[in-house]
């Protein structure tokens, strides 16, 4: 391990991680190195004999672990953000052996006895709350990891989870290859009108890039979406419509990306799992780990939320199709035209547009608005910072609190090749104490934005839609949770521990101060005068806030039953295709219906490759608690104050992102709100109230 140590950067865990030295062929050595490392810990675990004490078993347990989880959350977060084909090779290469490991660790009957032997403890009352909740989580997961299994049955168990890891990560990397490899090129400037300028100007660098004449099209969303909300060529919308609707699908460009057996495959596992374990499905062991008790309460709640808002859906739709028919000639409103229309009603409607809108917010300003409204709720400074990078783009902060580090993240905005879609927020390092130190928590900002465009050599200041403003508002709030933590114990501090039915409440909070008018003027500088967003500009962007917003949660809904009624009551031995459960979904819920050859599901990565199977209604659940959460600062300003209150932001911190998963989230939200949630602040926000 030493003479490993010396040379290769994944095993330098002294500070930051090296991402301008580590290459591909450092991976396998260093996870060899490091596995070893931790089969040799727990060898020594299982063995002792001595009294079992939270400092003899747990520290040293957590402590190899924590090493192998780093290095290997550097390399996953690699993959993810800078794809080639050797780091795939290694990565691929690399996965099967922490799966296999970290399987036998959650079905190791000697270390699920000496955790038992801590719960039973007289001295466990003396514990921490946050080690207590450890410990009852550890107890949790070795019985949802098999350790109770028969011998063939955990063999099987460990079979599948190897299984499953494969097929996700072939389910996102057959995503990543179809978005890649396309491009949609364009020589007639004509076929473009309506399109903003500085979309047309970023097609054109792509095109030059690739050597060609005229534009470039990806199915970046940056790229393609601006065609569906912009393009006045009908033709051209629908090309790149069924382009992204097919992709990594049987209808798209090549048969090895098809989705369409890994999903049902993923399927079978996780049903496979549900049952060895003891449960009727795989919906029923996913609702473990969750605020939610039973996918009859998740079924109950969404089936609500869509009656509340179908009502509004369905006028939202009406008038789409009235203004589309009467204004724009389209007497039948297709699925390409839906974006299109929506745009050109809400610039008759509200007199303004989204492109004039991202005119006030050029990405410096933007960030620094962002830094500037954290800095005020939670007391705190944030700091550029340095730290090496795997992209020249990527930039990377520090936070102070009265003059002491308490966390560092790094900021990767902009969209590119070899990036995997969407944005997110991920650990790069959590908070623990080690002695007398506490080692600080990393975490890592990634979205997919417009990258600045190149005007006669010059790069220009990259410019954000109010969406993509609310997107990394969202994913910074993922960040503070991470960040802001006080807790001390890894498996509790930050987002560990935390249901993940709430995980978003910290997030979805944060976007709801995109719409402060005390914010925004902070945050805004008109690309080429610098005036900052006229209040008139801003009263119509609040009129327009909850246009279409009974269709936008009508899809949610879709979405989160979809994914409920695939992981509860679907047989994917059955006759009854996985297409069919998503049609019967939309028969039932949506107002609207996209084209037959619609193939959303085949990259659905949040149930497919990600975290949310039978969890993707948490973004509805916790929107509620976030709403709730913040109709306080309402209060606050109500009572004669402000929205960014400081008095409300020190309790926020306190009370939700301070104390991470170290107690349950209802208690958390209790003691921040002094009662129960409920939905009135989220009908409300939406525009749904009665």
């Amino acid at each position: 391990m030493t003479t490993i140590q010396t040379s290769n950067p994944l095993l330098d865990f002294t500070g930051l991680a090296k991402f301008d030295q580590i290459k591909p062929a450092d991976i396998s050595p260093a996870i060899a190195a490091l596995l070893q490392q931790a089969h040799t810990v727990v060898t020594l675990l299982e063995a002792s004999t001595d009294a079992v004490t939270w400092d003899n078993f747990v520290v040293p347990l957590e402590h190899v672990t924590e090493k192998l989880g780093r290095a290997w959350g550097i390399v996953s977060h690699l993959n993810a953000v800078a794809d080639t084909p050797d780091l795939r090779a290694a990565y691929n290469e690399n996965q099967p052996k922490l799966i296999e490991f970290w399987t036998a660790l959650a079905q190791n009957l000697a270390l699920f006895d000496k955790y038992k032997a801590i719960k039973n403890n007289l001295d466990f009352a003396e514990l921490s709350e946050a080690r207590r909740k450890i410990v009852n989580n550890a107890l949790r997961d070795f019985r949802l990891g098999g350790a109770e299994l028969a011998p063939a049955k955990k063999a099987r168990f460990a079979e599948i989870q190897e299984k499953h890891a494969a097929l996700t990560t072939k389910f996102s990397e057959n995503i990543l290859d179809a978005t890649n490899a396309y491009g949609l090129f364009v020589d007639d400037e004509a076929e473009l009108a309506g399109l903003p300028d500085d979309v047309r100007q970023a097609a054109r660098a792509a095109a030059e890039q690739d050597g060609k004449p005229g534009y470039k099209f990806t199915l970046h969303f940056p790229s393609y979406f601006p065609i569906l909300q912009y393009a006045d060529n009908r033709a051209l919308r629908e090309k790149i419509y069924r382009a992204n609707a097919t992709k990594a699908s049987e209808l798209g460009e090549k048969p090895e990306w098809d989705n369409s057996a890994n999903i049902v495959e993923i399927l079978r596992l996780r049903n496979e799992e549900a049952k060895l374990l003891g449960f009727k499905n795989y919906a029923e062991l996913s609702l473990v780990r969750k605020m939610a008790k039973t996918p009859a309460e998740v079924m109950l709640f969404l089936e609500d939320l869509g009656q509340r808002a179908r009502p509004f859906a369905e006028q939202d739709l009406a008038e789409l199709r009235a203004f589309a028919a009467e204004q724009l000639d389209l007497a039948a409103l297709e699925a390409w035209d839906l974006a299109y229309a929506a745009e050109k009603l809400r610039e008759q409607r509200y007199a303004f547009s989204e492109q004039e809108v991202k005119q006030y917010f050029p990405e410096p300003v933007v960030v620094a608005g962002l830094f500037q409204l954290v800095q005020k709720l939670f007391s705190v400074d944030i700091s550029a910072d340095r730290a090496a990078v795997w992209h020249p783009d990527v930039k990377f902060f520090r936070i102070q609190k009265d003059g002491k580090l308490i966390g560092q993240f790094y900021l990767d905005l902009y969209a590119r090749n070899g990036k995997r879609g969407g944005a997110w927020m991920d650990d790069a390092r959590a908070r623990r104490r080690l002695g007398s130190e506490i080692q600080t928590p990393i975490a890592y900002l990634t979205c997919n934005f417009t990258a600045p465009a190149i005007v006669d050599g010059a790069a220009k200041p990259a410019l954000f839609t109010h969406d993509e403003v609310i997107t990394l508002f969202h994913e910074f709030g993922h960040g503070l949770h991470h960040m802001l933590t006080q807790v001390d114990e890894i498996g509790v501090s930050g987002i560990s521990g935390v249901e993940w039915d709430a995980v978003e409440l910290p997030s979805q909070f944060m976007e709801n101060f995109c719409w402060e008018w005390d914010v925004l003027q902070h945050m805004t500088s008109e690309a080429e005068s610098g005036a900052p967003l006229p209040r008139a500009l801003f009263d119509k962007m609040t009129a327009a806030k909850n246009f279409q917003s009974g269709l936008q949660a009508l899809r949610q809904v879709e979405f989160s039953l979809f994914d409920m009624r695939l992981h509860d009551d679907y047989d994917p031995y059955g006759s009854q295709s996985v297409q069919d459960v998503i049609n019967q979904v939309r028969s039932k819920i949506a107002v609207i219906s996209p084209p037959p050859f619609n193939r959303f599901q085949h990259s659905f990565g949040h149930i497919f490759a990600g975290g949310y199977a039978a969890g993707y209604y948490s973004y509805k659940w916790a929107e509620v608690l976030s709403a709730d959460a913040y109709s306080a600062f309402e209060e606050a300003a109500s009572r004669g104050g402000n929205v960014v209150s400081a008095e409300t932001g020190k309790k926020f911190h306190a009370e939700i992102l301070a104390v991470g998963g170290s107690r349950p989230a209802l208690e958390s939200f209790k003691a921040f709100r002094g009662r129960e949630p409920n939905i009135d602040a989220l009908l409300r926000h939406s525009g749904m109230a009665a």
